[in-house]
């Protein structure tokens, strides 16, 4: 069977089936070739799509983790600077300016008292933000105290006795500011006003005032 037959030589017939086989052995190499681009680019857009889906794992997993430290830095920057964050003398009230807003100033009506006189201070807060703000101030949310003229000890207190005052808000523009007066009798005081009240020697002494955390400077008078 393998022996061509025919009229034409033999070398024609062995040549034909030579050229079939060869045209069948690039039809099938194709057809390979074909299943295997096919396979690979099956595989393809699944590598890619495994790749994406990784890459965006990673990335909610680092926004996630990231999520407390942006906490924690906008708590930190709440936690240091907010008046409310930090309680001090009295707690701001939510929605008023804070403490950072305001400066306070203590005034002494005149430089030197005699023993008997009772004794005048200035109280002048004044909104030094950029901006109008509100704010509680009132007597019994400000302190005014009379020192040793070192400082190193409180003898009295405007609110050692008369902790209580009714609330006073006031809406202060830009450099606005308000003024009040405290009178002071010349004698001692112990906070809840404990113990007794004993008057004080002539000398020299120091004023300060404070509003929450504000604390002003310090002035000098006497009692002669």
């Amino acid at each position: 069977m393998l022996e061509p037959n025919g009229p034409l030589p033999p070398e024609i017939y062995w040549r034909r089936r030579v050229l079939a086989i060869g045209i069948l052995v690039v039809a099938l190499a194709l057809v390979i070739w074909l299943v295997v681009m096919f396979a690979r680019g099956g595989d393809a857009p699944g590598s890619t799509q495994a790749a994406a889906t990784s890459s965006s794992a990673t990335s909610s997993t680092d926004g996630s983790s990231s999520k407390p430290s942006t906490s924690a830095q906008s708590s930190a920057p709440q936690a240091s600077g907010s008046a409310s964050a930090t309680p001090s003398a009295s707690s701001v009230a939510q929605g008023q300016c804070p403490d950072q807003s305001l400066a306070v100033r203590v005034t002494v009506e005149q430089p030197t008292y005699k023993i008997g006189e009772t004794p005048v201070f200035g109280i002048v807060i004044t909104n030094i933000s950029t901006a109008p703000c509100s704010r509680d101030v009132g007597s019994g949310l400000q302190q005014v105290s009379v020192l040793t003229l070192d400082g190193q000890r409180k003898l009295w207190s405007s609110t050692d006795c008369y902790p209580d005052g009714q609330p006073d808000v006031r809406t202060l523009n830009r450099g606005e500011q308000a003024a009040f007066t405290v009178t002071w009798s010349g004698s001692t005081s112990q906070p809840s006003c404990a113990g007794d009240r004993v008057p004080v020697p002539a000398g020299s002494y120091a004023v300060v005032a404070q509003l929450g955390s504000v604390r002003s400077s310090v002035e000098p008078f006497n009692i002669a």
